[in-house]
């Protein structure tokens, strides 16, 4: 079977922040670094060439495909913020509904800008994310 297209590399995490070009959306990657830490206690690791992860999970689903995928992050694309909760089971809605102006994807989060949104609502999505995956697969730090 294949392998994930995206794997874990050995890029800087703070090299990368420091060359995303728009300030607001690098001040935003700063911020959410700082909340993925504080809110996992976990180191960030790059993921790919643009995907900033918190933790790991290794999975084995019934078609017998596995691997292992960053248990959540986030990538500070030029078009939006994408956080990534993993692995988008869970209806997130209720929280979702106070968050601000945001878009979803099965397993993404696209946010515009930080002040689009509530911090704490978003720090709140990030542990029930990691919460859920707990529930699923085994999440180890990274």
């Amino acid at each position: 079977m294949a392998e994930n297209k995206t794997q874990a590399t050995a890029q800087s995490v703070s090299d990368f922040i420091a060359a995303v070009e728009h300030p607001t959306r690098r001040a935003d990657a700063e911020t959410l670094d700082r909340m993925f830490r504080e809110i996992t206690g976990w180191s960030p690791q790059m993921w790919g060439p643009t995907i900033i992860g918190y933790g790991q999970y290794h999975y084995t689903y019934e078609s017998g495909r596995s691997g292992d995928f960053l248990a959540t992050g986030f990538s500070p694309r030029k078009a939006n913020l994408s956080l990534y909760i993993m692995p988008g089971y869970a209806d997130f809605q209720s929280i979702l509904d106070r968050l601000g102006k945001h878009k979803t994807g099965k397993s993404c989060l696209y946010i515009n800008k930080l002040t689009d949104v509530d911090l704490d609502v978003v720090a709140e999505i990030i542990r029930a994310g990691i919460d859920d995956l707990a529930t699923r697969w085994p999440v180890t730090p990274t």
